[in-house]
C-alpha cells in the first residue's frame, strides 16, 4: 500500500467515525436558544399584568409545537386592575407549551408548587399546576393544601381563575374552620402598604 493510498483511507475512516458519532446526537433535545437570568412583563394599555422570573430558559421549536423549559424554577407574578401585586406563584420546575398557529397555550409548573393571593391572605401548596392563558384558569387534579383567614382546607383537585381569586377544592376532606371570629381585628397588607397619607 502506497502513502497516498494509506492517507485516504484514514480520512475515509476519520470521516466515517465522526460522521457515527454525529448521527448519535438528537437534535430534539437540544434548545435552540438558553436565556439565563429571564426577566419578562406583559402589560396591557400601560398596566402591568403579570412578571416571569427564572434563572434559565431553554426554548425548543418543532414542527408543531414549540415549547419553553425553566428547569431551574420559575417566579410568577400577578397584579390586579388597580396595579397592586395580588399573586404570586412559585414552582421548582416550570415548562410553556404553545402551538404554531397560536391557538392553544398551557403553563406547567412542577415541585413544591406555592400559589398565593396576598390580597385574600390565601396560600395553596400543592406539586403540580396548569395555567390556560386562553381561558384564564389555573387548575390541579394532585393533593392541595390552602390555608387562609377562615381556616385550613385540603382535598384532591382544585379549579379557580388565574388570579386564584376563587379557588375551589373538588374533593376535600379533614377541613378546618375558625367559625367566630374578631370583627375588629386589623390586616395589613405589607407587601402593598405604602404607609400613611401626609398632609400637604
Amino acid at each position: 500500500m502506497t502513502a497516498t493510498a494509506a492517507a485516504v483511507a484514514f480520512v475515509v475512516f476519520s470521516c466515517k467515525s465522526n460522521l457515527s458519532e454525529a448521527e448519535k446526537l438528537d437534535l430534539d433535545k437540544i434548545p435552540l436558544q438558553v436565556v439565563e437570568d429571564m426577566f419578562y412583563v406583559q402589560s396591557e394599555n400601560g398596566r402591568v399584568k403579570m412578571r416571569v422570573e427564572s434563572p434559565r430558559m431553554e426554548v425548543y421549536e418543532h414542527d408543531t409545537v414549540s415549547y419553553d423549559l425553566f428547569p431551574g424554577g420559575i417566579h410568577v407574578f400577578g397584579y390586579s386592575e388597580d396595579g397592586l401585586l395580588e399573586t404570586t406563584i412559585d414552582a421548582e420546575k416550570a415548562r410553556h407549551d404553545k402551538s404554531s398557529d397560536g391557538k392553544r397555550e398551557k403553563w406547567s409548573a412542577f415541585g413544591n408548587v406555592v400559589i398565593r393571593n396576598i390580597l385574600k391572605k390565601e396560600t395553596m401548596k400543592t406539586d403540580t399546576l396548569y395555567w390556560d392563558g386562553k381561558k384564564h384558569e389555573i387548575w390541579t387534579d394532585c393533593y392541595i393544601l390552602m390555608y387562609s383567614p377562615s381556616g385550613t382546607m385540603q382535598g384532591y383537585g382544585m379549579r379557580s381563575d388565574e388570579m386564584a381569586r376563587n379557588a375551589i377544592l373538588l374533593r376535600p376532606f379533614d377541613n378546618e374552620f375558625i367559625l367566630a371570629s374578631d370583627s375588629t381585628q386589623v390586616v395589613v397588607d405589607s407587601v402593598n402598604f405604602i404607609g400613611p397619607m401626609l398632609k400637604k
